[in-house]
């Protein structure tokens, strides 16, 4: 600790916004972590990182940190001064984070012990963070720079999973320039004769979506190719690399995967029900509407079983750290089918990770406790 405290606490900097299409939704997500995390064990930093990507001093203060009348918090809200800038440390022998203010001289505001990053998405959740902090000698909750990396990216993300043996649903990758090139007012062909191809193959409707974006964010359900170029473009508002993914008939199913001293353990698992007012569990469907899951699903105990286990296998695949929430279809046939994993899965009041580790038997207060000390037992660098 810093020579100028006594405090026998560790400090933890919740570093939360960001520069993704999640900021606000990170920001939800510090808030909730900010109004739970114990008070009498911890000392607390609250940290944001803007929308512009500045990283400044932020109020503590969570009843502002929410959705409500469906306006979107964020970070630039909260900020204590419009101009200054927090900096961690660069050296990794120490760990002093330093605030100045232009034409002022930077201060110290004291060591940090652990950052619990809350950022999701692009700059976030993706290994961005977690390499600046390896650089920084800090711990840090949750996965490193390369499972971070590939569970943000779904198209590696779903390699690495079909090279361990995990199932996953068709899907086909468009990459930048076989959208950007093309002969004079051909513009893209290589891409949709791709699409074209996969639907033959599987049929419409189909799931366009950014490779590298998380919360349903510009995600459109394709019924035919005259919705096609427009979807593109959407997916494309929020990454360059899109994918193409077939339906999935079956359930929604959810499971959280948590590392406890002895390994990483699922959670009871969670179904989310068809949302009637959305064409499928979107942004406004999670996070403004409040659409609710069922905690626990009402599975068999050999299917809870089942997809326990292939949550921490898939955990393990990516060599996750922390936490994860892995999400699954539960198809006609009794199959799972893994669609996604989330290194950095939300933590708001309504989100499904939280929850489902309530009904598993862990708090909200525990489960941050939890993740702070697997943070606080590991080392930066090769492990």
């Amino acid at each position: 600790m810093s020579s100028e405290t006594t405090s026998h606490k560790p400090r933890v900097a919740v570093v939360f916004g960001g520069r993704s299409s999640e900021h606000a939704v990170s920001v939800v997500t510090a808030g909730a972590v900010l109004a739970a995390i114990d008070r009498e064990k911890y000392e607390v930093l609250p940290i944001g990182v803007t929308s512009e990507g500045r990283w400044v001093l932020s109020a503590d203060d969570p009843e502002r940190m929410v959705f409500a009348d469906r306006r979107l918090p964020s970070v630039a809200d909260l900020a204590e001064s419009a101009e200054g800038a927090v900096q961690l440390p660069t050296d990794p022998t120490s760990r002093e984070v330093v605030y100045g203010e232009p034409g002022s001289v930077p201060k110290a505001l004291g060591e940090v012990d652990v950052v619990f990053p809350v950022l999701h998405g692009p700059y976030g959740e993706d290994g961005t963070i977690q390499g600046l902090l390896e650089l920084s000698g800090v711990p840090y909750v949750g996965s490193g720079v390369l499972a971070s990396a590939v569970g943000m990216d779904k198209e590696y993300m779903k390699r690495v999973f079909v090279s361990y043996g995990l199932p996953v649903g068709p899907y086909e990758v468009v990459r930048p320039h076989e959208w950007e090139q093309g002969p004079e007012g051909q513009k893209g062909a290589a891409a949709r004769k791709k699409i074209v191809d996969f639907a033959g193959e599987h049929g419409w409707p189909l799931f366009v979506k950014p490779a590298r974006a998380g919360s349903s964010m510009g995600i459109t359900k394709v019924d035919d190719l005259s919705g096609l170029d427009e979807a593109i473009e959407e997916a494309r508002r929020h990454d360059p690399k899109i994918l193409v993914e077939s339906l999935l008939t079956g359930r929604e199913i959810e499971c959280g995967v948590l590392e406890f001293p002895d390994g990483p353990r699922g959670s009871l698992p969670a179904e989310i029900p068809p949302v009637s007012d959305h064409a499928f569990y979107d942004f406004e469907a999670k996070y403004i509407d409040s659409a609710s899951g069922i905690v626990p699903a009402p599975l068999t105990a050999e299917q809870t079983a089942e997809v326990q286990e292939l949550a921490v296998r898939a955990f393990e695949a990516l060599s996750c750290e922390g936490l994860a929430r892995v999400d699954f279809f539960l198809q006609d046939d009794g199959r799972f089918v893994i669609n996604e994993i989330n290194t950095m899965p939300g933590f708001t009041p309504i989100s499904m990770y939280p929850r489902m580790w309530q009904e598993t038997g862990v708090s909200y207060p525990e489960l941050i406790d939890l993740l702070v000390q697997a943070a606080l037992r590991r080392s930066t660098g090769l492990r």
